[in-house]
């Protein structure tokens, strides 16, 4: 791809010794695949962030040598790499809980992490065309345009194609670095944005061999500070005293959790702990912490909790499923007991509204049921609630509700508010064993406080659950895999940050002019 090597940017030999390698040696596949698989190194657990920066530069310094075609195959095998270890969890939830054969769950996994990699091919192929339009030096320059860009664009697209699938989205590794502070302004995608742009100059410093390497730097490091500076604004602000709140995490084993010979036991666990802290002001409960339509206990359980959480000034919400008598359909819900309401047989919901698919429904269900075990589970026929409902009250709080999954769409969150003080998310994350999938998760958490402004209250079924101030950062933290209570402040917030406002509307116009004006440029040039 590169006929002329101009010494004053790079060293041919350097570029002849690698060309081959990526443009037509097995190596480059494996080099690119190596990348991939060390990116999830960058999120929670682990928390390097750095090498989001050096993973995606080994990606695109194997697009300088190579066609259209080839990139789109190193993109491929850098996905299967990055989604490989990154979601390796789904064959955990398909083969241990979702009673499928070592066989059936090892194929399923590899369709989705294929599908996922197909992203990233298709950012190979059209970086390419792009890059390959100019001269050496103006594909440098394009680099720092056209990979970000796309690499920004083809998350937004997987985090919205087929109802989404917006997991390790890369700034969600960003939340320990300085380039959080972006987050109130550009959401978790610009963030992505400027990690990959991070990537591209850094790669480009590394290639000039000359002055301008110092130029491409001081770009970097203007990108880090002005996240740094952007983290000292306050977009929002404290409204009201500190409220004392306990997040309840039973650790129930999701192998029986919906088994009704089991049901007795869960619900005393829940009750037994939830009585040791009657001196909050908010309870939370897990989704799901109850496996019982809510019209079977409305008498028997939730009518004397309700009596007993305002007896106690407590307020309580918990996860349980709703059944609409008339129409059969059933919900994924939270339920409120509001503390601060005169009749205590005032109570709330919130349907889930975005549904896991195969895991709670199941499309085109007449061809999949009773295909596969994993898509006859019990929870997997629930109803996706409206998308209007009203935020849930509290503890005389206005709280913007989430169920598991759909605190990964952060533009549906910003619905709730400004009129929301907090945020909650409560979760069934059994599903995934001990792998990265619950860290993954509380790092998404941690980024919807960020982009808010809000604290985080985020209850799980056996970890992590945890309490996260509108920084990011996390203020308490449960061990995993224990029946544990954790207790703290959260303080109520007002106000609205730019990403509240706009949604992603910013980000995704920043996309389309900078596209817009690459093929202006490569039509010119």
């Amino acid at each position: 791809m590169l006929n002329k090597i101009d010494l004053n940017i790079v060293e041919s030999e350097f570029f002849l010794k690698y060309q081959s390698w990526f443009s037509s040696s097995r190596i480059g596949y494996l080099l690119v695949f190596i990348a991939g698989a060390i990116l999830p190194l960058a999120f929670s657990p682990v928390n390097f962030y750095l090498i989001a920066l050096l993973s995606p530069a080994v990606l695109l310094f194997s697009f300088l040598f190579v066609t259209p075609q080839r990139a789109a195959w190193l993109g491929w095998w850098f996905g299967m790499g990055f989604f490989g270890v990154g979601v390796s969890w789904g064959f955990v939830a398909i083969y241990v809980f979702g009673l499928s054969s070592v066989f059936v769950s090892a194929v399923l996994t590899f369709i989705g992490i294929s599908l996922m990699a197909t992203f990233i091919a298709l950012q190979g192929y059209v970086s390419v065309l792009f890059i390959r339009k100019f001269n050496i030096e103006n594909k440098i320059i394009t680099l720092l345009i056209v990979f970000p860009l796309f690499w920004l664009l083809l998350e937004w697209f997987r985090g919205w194609f087929l109802t989404g699938f917006p997991w390790i989205s890369l700034g969600y590794s960003q939340t320990g670095s300085v380039l959080s502070g972006y987050a109130a302004v550009l959401g978790v995608y610009g963030i992505s944005w400027l990690t990959a742009l991070s990537s591209s100059l850094l790669l480009v410093a590394f290639l000039f061999k000359n002055k301008k390497s110092i130029f491409v730097l001081v770009g970097v490091m203007a990108i880090w500070l002005g996240g740094y500076f952007l983290s000292l604004v306050e977009w929002t602000e404290a409204t009201g005293e500190p409220l004392k709140v306990s997040l309840v995490q039973g650790n129930v084993e999701q192998i029986n959790k919906w088994d009704p010979n089991h049901f007795e036991k869960r619900k005393q666990r829940y009750l037994s702990l939830t009585r040791e802290h009657w001196d909050s002001d908010l309870i939370l409960w897990p989704e799901n912490s109850l496996t019982v339509f809510h019209h079977q206990l409305k008498e028997s359980l939730l009518k004397p909790l309700a009596k007993e959480a305002k007896k106690n000034n407590t307020g309580i919400i918990l996860g349980l499923p709703v059944l609409d008598l008339e129409t059969k359909e059933y919900f994924s819900s939270l339920m409120a007991i509001n503390n601060s309401v005169k009749d205590s047989s005032q109570i709330q919901f919130y349907h889930k509204s975005h549904l896991v698919p195969f895991g709670e429904y199941v499309p085109l269900e007449s061809l999949f049921r009773g295909l596969i075990t994993f898509f006859d589970l019990p929870m997997s026929g629930f109803t996706p609630g409206k998308y209007d409902q009203k935020l849930l009250t509290a503890a005389g709080q206005k709280i913007a509700p989430t169920i598991c999954y759909e605190d990964a769409f952060g533009e549906d969150l910003i619905r709730f508010l400004p009129e929301a003080t907090l945020l909650m998310n409560a979760s069934n994350n059994a599903w995934y064993g001990d792998s990265f999938a619950p860290h993954q998760h509380l790092q998404i958490s941690q980024m919807r406080a960020l982009e808010t402004g809000r604290d985080m209250m985020r209850v799980t079924t056996n970890g992590v659950s945890a309490l996260i101030d509108y920084k990011g950062n996390i203020v308490s933290l449960s061990p995993q895999f224990k029946a544990h209570v954790v207790t703290g402040l959260v303080q109520p917030r007002s106000g609205s940050t730019p990403y509240v406002r706009r949604g992603n509307l910013l980000i995704l116009l920043l996309v389309l002019f900078g596209l817009v004006g690459s093929v202006v440029f490569s039509r010119v040039t």
